[in-house]
């Protein structure tokens, strides 16, 4: 069964990124729209990764 660690994405430059690379860190993975009512809250999602990435915290956003 795979995990989410087996998954490789592209990141914003076009470049491939291997999830397994957040293993051991806790990730918030959000669906994102640029155009949606829910905008607001990318200065919340920006909050908490400045509050708590030293500790471990990665927010993955993706269209």
């Amino acid at each position: 069964m795979a995990t989410i660690y087996d998954f490789t994405v592209e990141d914003a430059h076009g470049k491939s990124l291997s999830l397994s690379q957040y293993k051991n860190k806790v990730m918030i993975i959000v669906n994102t729209a640029s155009k949606c009512g829910f905008t607001p809250q990318y200065k919340d999602l920006q909050s908490l990764y400045d509050t708590f990435h030293d500790s471990g915290l990665e927010i993955l956003a993706f269209p």
